[in-house]
């Protein structure tokens, strides 16, 4: 009898310590697991704020490059308009007249060819534009603002020191004491760079805009909206609700597949030899443009209109059908605007895309030197990441800041296209 109590005794103290062993060994798997979630919670949110970091810098970069060319440098001159100056369209000797006006200490040959560079090659056409507006101000003389050369609104920015050696600087040491002599007086300030948003391309940095560009991405989307939208969207229907499955469907939708994964530049090769090498289009054309962007963004637009397609519950479909709706209008009357968010979404981030593609608008000649803005489908072009790509490749220092002006505008537009994308989403989304 007691042999059978020690022997349960024994399985007991057996049983309860291996009992203790699995609860101790559980405690500490579920400790292990639970250190394992806080370590991935934390690597998480490490990555998200490096990933904001670098955002951050990127940003800062650009704005800190890019906002003074929102301001340009203007002189003030007194310019009296001689009517036969005015006849002789001499408008550079008026303006240079004006000039040496203003720095009285400018006598000699020298210093006043060092006083031509303080204004803008562009003074004379201002003045002259004004004049033809306003032909009665022929024979008076008129207080008028005119932009200063860019190495001038360089030295206001403080982009160029004063405190260097004459031979290691842009501006000589003449040009510095005729821009002291114009801050005393009060004839020389910065005022919003209008010129950036009104005027197309130019060799002057200070005569340089972005409306050329800013036009022709405008022409360039148009084109590629018309064909890429009702294209992409009646195939995404055509594949997901009316064709049949077999191993030709199947081979369609790899292509699709595999084209939106195909670099951009491949779809700007095509452009090249089929529209322009085989149908003889002109280069530099936002038609042209528009049609290689609408076949870069068709596999992009199918894809999305698929999956916001076959979101969409069957039931809804399988009522439209009960009720003795035809599959035609089951997909027009039910299945289409209940995937009209997504399919929304998709053709603007589409259309985002298109707009801030650079190389295959380089392959059909869009980097052509372009001043005048486009007036149609036709004329010669460019477009906004083109004329980034032309800027930064620029000398000048006063394009350095164009440039970053360009991406902040581009940033802009890129931004308000997606906002537009989740506006419309949450707009149309409907529940079930």
């Amino acid at each position: 009898m007691t042999d059978l109590v020690e022997q349960d005794t024994r399985a007991m103290s057996v049983a309860v310590t291996k009992s203790r062993y699995q609860s101790e060994e559980f405690s500490a798997r579920l400790r292990r697991r639970y250190a394992a979630e806080r370590r991935f919670r934390i690597a998480g949110m490490v990555a998200v704020g490096i990933a904001s970091l670098m955002l951050v810098v990127l940003l800062g970069s650009i704005v800190s490059k890019g906002y003074t060319a929102f301001w340009q440098a203007q002189i003030r001159l007194e310019v009296t308009l001689d009517k036969q100056q005015v006849e002789e369209r001499n408008y550079t000797a008026i303006v240079r007249q004006a000039l040496y006006a203003q720095v009285p200490a400018a006598t000699d040959r020298a210093t006043r060819r060092s006083l031509n560079d303080l204004l803008s090659s562009g003074a004379p056409y201002e003045l002259e534009a004004m004049v033809n507006a306003n032909p009665s101000l022929v024979g008076t003389t008129q207080t008028v603002w005119v932009r200063a050369d860019d190495e001038i609104d360089q030295f206001m920015k403080g982009f160029i020191r004063r405190d260097v050696p004459e031979s290691e600087r842009r501006l000589n040491d003449v040009k510095i004491a005729a821009i002291d002599a114009l801050v005393a007086n009060g004839s020389i300030r910065s005022t919003f760079n209008t010129t950036l948003f009104t005027a197309g391309d130019s060799r002057e940095p200070e005569q340089a805009g972005i409306l050329g560009a800013v036009v022709g991405s405008a022409l360039t989307l148009v084109v590629t909206m018309l064909l890429s939208v009702p294209i992409g969207i009646a195939a995404a229907v055509y594949l997901e609700e009316f064709a049949p499955k077999n191993r030709w469907t199947d081979l369609i939708e790899v292509n699709i597949n595999n084209l939106a994964a195909v670099p951009s530049i491949i779809f700007g090769l095509l452009g090249l030899a089929v529209f322009l090498g085989f149908f003889g289009l002109p280069r530099s054309a936002p038609l042209v443009g528009g049609l290689v962007m609408a076949l870069m963004t068709l596999p992009v637009i199918i894809i999305a209109s698929r999956v916001a397609l076959k979101a969409v519950p069957p039931s809804i479909r399988e009522a439209a059908l009960g009720v003795g709706a035809s599959p035609l209008q089951t997909v027009t009357h039910h299945v289409l605007p209940l995937a009209l968010p997504g399919i929304l979404t998709g053709t603007i981030i589409g259309m985002a895309r298109a707009l801030g593609e650079t190389a295959p608008l380089l392959m059909i000649g869009m980097v052509a030197f372009i001043v005048d803005i486009p007036g149609g489908l036709t004329d010669s072009a460019t477009a906004i990441p083109v004329q980034i790509y032309m800027w930064a490749d620029s000398p000048e220092r006063a394009f350095t800041e164009r440039t970053s002006a360009a991406i902040l505008i581009l940033l802009a537009f890129l931004i308000l296209m997606n906002g537009l994308a989740v506006f419309l989403r949450k707009k149309f989304e409907r529940r079930w």
